[in-house]
């Protein structure tokens, strides 16, 4: 009886001990299969974690390209620089940290948090940039407290410079922090936030050949953020260097001109299009960019009355005045509205569609004819042009010989200009077109726009005896040691009006020039320059008189356009003084100047 109540006891704890292996097997199982996950499924997770706890990732910028003229004068360089940032993820207290990193590098506690605020979406282990341009002092300073901030770092970089500071600036361009919506762009999607980026001018137009390949370095680091070794090391590759068509002594020569005034300066090669000289005053020095400016300084730059930032050299809008005159001639000529024997009489002013219109010379210029027209400038013989044309005609022949339209130099944001007709204005203004408004427009006023550097294709076009050329900047580039040259744009299309008749426009700027017309201070002895000047007014004539009664002077805009020599021409000039008053004698000598010394340096 006693066994088998033994034995009953015993199958009782038998059955309750396979029940607990059982359990115990499937917690093992279940064990096992959670170390399998760790250690094969999680395995890159997890060891990427582990990595990331003892080594950071610097990205090392590349050094932009070189930017050098067509001599090779250095326009553009790089320097050595250093600057501070700061590693979110190491901070132990952020409030704490923006306090003592502002006190330590001279910054308000402010300015600090909103620079580190404006990337807040980056990685926590991302450095973020403070404070650039540091001094050696700051440097030293950093590094001896790098154990009570590990957060703040150190990182040397390449820094733009523009060793000629405001020379060239509108041509060269700028660079600025890349925003988070040009981010978004194709050009720009392998940039990250806080890269410096081409804003303008040919640092914008070349970006992806200056800018690059940018190297990374692997380091470990102890729990404190302080460098112990190195895993890996990719050498950034340094941007290609270009070599523009500029020349740095005409360059500086255009400069010099306009100094202290506004205005624009153009010297191209007619025959290739090639720009020696591009000048827009008043200008800038692109290396403040780079320092980065505060908000009321860029303020003040931007809203500037003079816009320095403006490159009136294709940007710029101008009634052409004069300058217009070869054009009509050149239509007049095509259409037989004149020959060689046409002649209008000047006696000052003429009525014509029932209102007075004055020449610039108030006794006028007698008898006129084409050469003697562009000779001395005489309105008179250009309105009654103007009038047997008629605006369509006039119209369709500014549009042939490249006004109303883009160059297609190689720079962002050029302007197309305007050539009005009776359907521009239907259209902009909702009115019909006055016989009256053909007749100003017949002489360069009016609505017409036109940009100095459309002036110079023009002027080109006109030295080439109809043979058009496209502009450009760009010459070569070193690329990995080899040398790139610019592939030529399509030349030489031939304009449809006769060579022949370009040949008697040319002879009337020669006389200009060189007969006591009114481009006669441009002219240089033994060179045969031909020219053309204008005054283009920048208030109507009526608020002129006001004025004048009032004893307030308001100048035209000085324009000169030419070209040298006669038969051969190797240099064209196009240039305007902004209320610089009459062309023949403010931008006529001016003009000289700049062919006497590209003569001087070769011819």
């Amino acid at each position: 009886m006693m066994n088998s109540k033994i034995y009953e006891d015993l199958s009782l704890v038998f059955s309750r001990a396979r029940v607990v292996f059982i359990v115990v097997k499937i917690l093992f199982v279940i064990l096992i299969l959670y170390f399998w996950k760790l250690q094969i499924l999680d395995f890159q997770m997890f060891w990427q974690k582990s990595e990331a706890n003892r080594i950071r990732e610097i990205v090392v910028p590349p050094q932009r390209g070189l930017i050098r003229d067509r001599n090779g004068v250095v326009l553009a360089k790089n320097i050595a620089s250093f600057k501070a940032s700061l590693i979110r993820e190491n901070c132990k207290d952020y409030e704490e940290s923006c306090l003592r990193i502002s006190e330590l590098l001279d910054l308000e506690p402010e300015i600090l948090k909103e620079r580190v605020d404006k990337y807040r979406s980056l990685p926590l282990f991302q450095p973020i940039v403070v404070k650039d341009n540091l001094t050696y002092e700051e440097v030293a300073r950093i590094k001896s407290r790098q154990y009570e901030l590990p957060e703040l770092i150190v990182q040397s970089e390449p820094k733009r410079n523009y060793p000629f500071g405001t020379l060239a600036s509108h041509v060269l361009g700028y660079l600025q922090e890349i925003s988070p919506a040009e981010m978004e762009m194709d050009q720009y999607k392998n940039r990250r936030l806080g890269d410096l980026i081409g804003k303008t001018g040919l640092e914008k137009q070349y970006e992806d050949s200056l800018v690059g390949t940018e190297g990374k370095v692997l380091e470990i680091v102890d729990r404190i953020g302080r460098e112990i070794g190195e895993v890996s090391n990719v050498e950034p590759i340094r941007g290609n260097e270009i070599y523009l068509t500029l020349d740095f002594d005409l360059q500086k020569k255009a400069e010099e001109i306009l100094e202290g005034k506004e205005g624009a300066v153009v010297v191209m090669k007619p025959k290739t299009g090639e720009i020696l000289a591009m000048a827009s005053y008043p200008n800038f020095d692109p290396n403040k960019f780079i320092n980065r400016f505060t908000p009321e300084e860029w303020v003040d730059l931007i809203n500037s009355p003079k816009h320095p930032l403006e490159n009136r050299t294709i940007r710029g809008l101008y009634a052409p005045g004069s300058l217009f005159k070869p054009i009509m001639l050149l239509a007049g000529l095509d259409l037989r509205a004149v020959n060689d024997s046409t002649s209008f009489v000047c006696r000052g002013s003429i009525i014509i569609y029932r209102h007075p219109f004055a020449c610039w010379k108030r006794g006028g210029h007698g008898a006129v004819n084409l050469y003697s027209a562009i000779q001395h400038s005489c309105n008179i013989y250009f309105y009654q042009l103007g009038k047997r044309i008629g605006i369509e005609e006039i119209a369709r022949y500014a549009r042939v010989l490249g006004l109303g339209s883009p160059t297609h130099i190689d720079l962002p944001g050029e302007k197309a200009g305007l050539v009005p007709d009776p359907e521009w204005k239907r259209r902009v203004r909702d009115e019909p077109w006055y016989p009256g408004e053909t007749i100003s427009v017949s002489i360069g006023q009016g609505p017409l726009l036109v940009t100095p550097l459309q002036i110079a294709v023009h002027t080109a076009q006109i030295a080439n005896r109809g043979l058009s050329v496209i502009p450009y900047l760009y010459a070569s580039e070193i690329h990995e040691g080899h040398e790139i040259a610019r592939q030529q744009e399509k030349t030489g299309i031939r304009s449809p009006i006769p060579e022949v008749y370009f040949e008697k426009v040319v002879q009337g700027m020669w006389q200009s020039v060189n007969d006591r017309g009114t481009g006669a201070l441009a002219r240089v002895k033994g060179f045969d320059v031909c020219g053309k000047t204008g005054s283009a007014q920048v208030v109507s004539t009526a608020t002129a008189e006001k004025l004048a009664q009032q004893k307030r002077e308001i100048k035209t805009h000085s324009w000169f356009t030419g070209f040298a020599p006669k038969d051969k021409p190797e240099i064209v000039v196009s240039l305007i003084v902004e209320h610089g008053g009459g062309g023949g004698a403010t931008a006529a000598p001016s003009a000289r100047e700049l062919i006497e010394l590209y003569r001087a340096k070769y011819d």
